[in-house]
């Protein structure tokens, strides 16, 4: 892992404090570049975030019941080959959310060992 040190108006610096722990997944949400919507999910967990949650309770964390109800009618279509061009765009946002998600579920479990 590396350090970085970031030069940031005070305004966003007070607004970035409170989430501290949690700004790299932040940061690798935001550079997904979601443009279909799944952003309401990346929102949803950006959200989760930026409350600092305890370690616990991001390894408790799921995504909202709508979302997930999304996911699995989305991954339904694409078993069947009936995914549109949009559909599958969202379908590959939200394997990517998930990954960032797993990878921070296990880091904090690894953490907490």
């Amino acid at each position: 892992m590396i350090d970085m040190t970031l030069t940031v108006p005070d305004e966003l610096a007070e607004r970035l404090q409170p989430i501290g722990p949690w700004l790299p997944a932040v940061i690798e949400i935001g550079l997904l570049g979601f443009q279909t919507r799944a952003a309401a999910v990346a929102r949803e967990v950006v959200a989760f975030l930026s409350t600092n949650p305890a370690p616990q309770t991001v390894l408790d964390f799921h995504i909202s019941d709508e979302a997930q109800d999304r996911l699995r009618r989305l991954l339904a279509l694409n078993t069947e080959g009936l995914l549109s061009e949009e559909e599958r765009l969202e379908l590959d946002e939200l394997t990517r959310l998930e990954h960032v998600i797993v990878m921070l579920k296990a880091r904090v479990a690894q953490q907490i060992q």
